[in-house]
């Protein structure tokens, strides 16, 4: 038989120091994003292809000084990841957006 192949994972670039600026490029601001923001007090940013869920979290709890119950991700079809964070009780994510000029 032949030589066994093996399988080549590609390893992410790991960022030495965390910071969180690198991490959440932007806020996204769409129609649906916005529903999200007073219906479901979540946020919706752009992040880095690299992020992890437990780094996305770090991020957006110095950042804005919140606390965050639940981050999903998801990659759009353009390569762009997002971040869906959804903010725990008490923390509003209308404050937030407010404060980012979204609202």
């Amino acid at each position: 038989m032949g030589k066994k192949r093996r399988k080549r994972f590609k390893v992410a670039k790991r960022i030495q120091e965390f910071e969180p600026q690198k991490i959440i490029l932007r806020p996204v601001v769409t129609e649906k994003a916005i529903k999200m923001i007073h219906e479901q007090n979540k946020l919706v940013f752009a992040v880095v292809r690299t992020a992890n869920k437990p780094m996305i979290k770090r991020a957006v709890e110095e950042l804005f000084d919140v606390k965050v119950e639940k981050v999903n991700t998801l990659i759009t079809p353009k390569g762009e990841k997002r971040a869906i964070v959804k903010l725990a009780e008490g923390y509003s994510a209308v404050d937030v957006a407010t404060s980012l000029g979204i609202l």
